[in-house]
């Protein structure tokens, strides 16, 4: 099933039937440090019937030794659905202002977590804007969603399960290049990166448009990565800085028919353990 939708289709889609879709806006900036980073986004304009969800509170645990964001409990997850007015068979949309970073996350942890059909609307809010779609700044009603959250929708590895991969399949670091070199690390107290894993920058995955590459594309990409198109790979996973942009990389390589597992701990789970390698360098 793919993963992505576009404005056009999303707009035909709700020009047949507003009730058809549950549209969910997770809108957000890793850099804002004040507040929810994706709110005043979303109060300012966001699709007709759109909630918002907080990707910090709602979509990731507390950050701590399990990393900056930690898989969400089951029952956050719930909660967040629920007010959304989703059921675990409803068509869900999840969107953010254009990269899909936030939308990614949403889209692996709802799959994740039980939903049975979510899309990403490709290219975001812009592309929304620019296919001629509506925006509005008021607020919808909480929903009455049924949804129930279940753990194990989708692989997941921990440490030691990408310390594996890593030796003997395909670990994909979806960080900027020089993050994976150790060369520039704003972030987190520790540069570099897990020993044997293959730079694979998430920008990588987009176009000028912030809209994702087409699969075939896609697959050449990941091909020259070292993930074969086609036949045996041996197990793929993605990590990042803290589970996000990995589930950008997860959601691409699902587009290219690749299935991955994703390290939601990732590097800044990874460097909570100093016995743990670190590698610099290409």
């Amino acid at each position: 099933m793919r993963a992505l939708t576009s404005a056009d289709e999303l707009l035909a889609d709700l020009t047949r039937d507003p009730r058809s879709v549950v549209l969910v806006d997770v809108q957000w900036n890793l850099t804002t440090t004040a507040g929810p980073p994706g709110r005043d986004r979303y109060a300012a304009a966001h699709l007709p019937g759109a909630h918002y969800v907080d990707l910090d509170a709602e979509l990731a645990g507390p950050p701590g030794r399990g990393g900056r964001h930690p898989l969400p409990q089951a029952h956050s997850v719930a909660a967040a659905a629920q007010r959304c007015g989703a059921d675990n068979d409803s068509r869900i949309v999840v969107y953010d202002q254009g990269p899909s970073f936030g939308a990614a996350r949403a889209w692996w942890v709802l799959r994740y977590f039980g939903a049975s059909d979510v899309r990403v609307l490709d290219g975001g809010l812009a592309a929304w804007r620019a296919a001629g779609g509506p925006v509005t700044s008021a607020l919808p009603e909480p929903g009455a969603g049924t949804f129930e959250a279940h753990a194990g929708g989708l692989p997941v590895v921990d440490a030691s399960g990408a310390a594996e991969v890593a030796r003997t399949g395909v670990l994909l670091d979806a960080r900027a290049a020089e993050r994976f070199r150790g060369e520039h690390e704003p972030i987190d107290p520790v540069a570099g990166h897990i020993p044997g894993a293959v730079s694979a920058p998430t920008t990588e995955n987009l176009g000028p448009d912030d809209r994702f590459l087409d699969a075939g594309v896609l697959r050449e990409l990941f091909s020259s990565k070292g993930v074969p198109a086609a036949g045996p790979v041996g197990p793929v996973a993605a990590y990042c800085g803290s589970g996000v942009t990995a589930a950008h990389e997860v959601l691409a390589l699902h587009e290219a028919g690749i299935e991955a597992a994703l390290y939601a701990g990732s590097w800044s789970e990874w460097i909570t353990d100093p016995s743990r390698s670190v590698a610099t360098g290409d």
